[in-house]
Order: C-alpha cells, then sequence, then structure tokens
C-alpha cells in the first residue's frame, strides 16, 4: 500500500472514532438531559456524527476541492447509510448462521464495514 493510502485510512479511522464519539455524546444528551425519546435521541446521534465525518473528512482526509457540496454530502450519506445497512445485514445472517458471540462478529462486521465506506467515500464521494 503506498502511504497516501495508508494516511487516508489512519485519518478516516480518526474521523471515524470523533464521529462516534460525538454520537454517542449528543445521544446521551438528548435521551438522559433533555428527556428525548431513545430512538428520536440516536436518530439525531447518528445526524451529528454523519455531518461531522463529512466536514472533517471532506477538509482533512481527502482535502476535496470540490465546489459542488450538496451533491458530495448526498453521496456521503448515500453510503453511511448503506454501510449501515450492510452493517445490520451481516450481523444479523452472521448471528443466525454461527451462533457466535454478538459483539465479536460485530467488531468484525465494523472492519469490514469500514473498508466498504473507505473505499467508495474515496472512489464515489469524495473523487
Amino acid at each position: 500500500m503506498n502511504n497516501a493510502i495508508n494516511t487516508h485510512i489512519v485519518k478516516y479511522g480518526l474521523v471515524g472514532l470523533s464521529g462516534m464519539a460525538i454520537d454517542f455524546t449528543i445521544t446521551w444528551l438528548c435521551k438522559e438531559k433533555l428527556g428525548i425519546n431513545k430512538y428520536l435521541s440516536n436518530a439525531v446521534g447518528f445526524c451529528f456524527a454523519v455531518t461531522s465525518n463529512f466536514i472533517f473528512n471532506r477538509h482533512w482526509t481527502f482535502e476535496s476541492h470540490i465546489q459542488e457540496f450538496t451533491g458530495q454530502f448526498a453521496r456521503f450519506i448515500l453510503v453511511a447509510l448503506t454501510g449501515l445497512l450492510i452493517n445490520n445485514l451481516l450481523l444479523y445472517l452472521f448471528v443466525k448462521k454461527f451462533k457466535l458471540n454478538f459483539y465479536v462478529l460485530k467488531l468484525t462486521v465494523i472492519g469490514f464495514v469500514f473498508l466498504w465506506n473507505y473505499l467508495l467515500n474515496l472512489l464515489f464521494t469524495f473523487n
């Protein structure tokens, strides 16, 4: 792997971790402090995380100079939602077929979806 791809993957992973922290923080604030329904709180946290991930990935990870922001953001959301769908589908299938620990499978699936999302964002969203 060349150095630019390694740098992209590390940056993409760091952005993902920051997005996870934002997601959990916003979800917790909405649910625990504002008393909002847990599913609505989860959706709000997800939206904040996807938005921050897009901004950080656009400017820091991929250093995109594409002027057209709205279409690029829509493509990023499409990739994120597709990744979520793949995540849930693989978890469902693997848990049903292999009957292994849910969290072990979740870690495996997260790794696969991370690479899927990275490649799609590299080739489709920020290209």
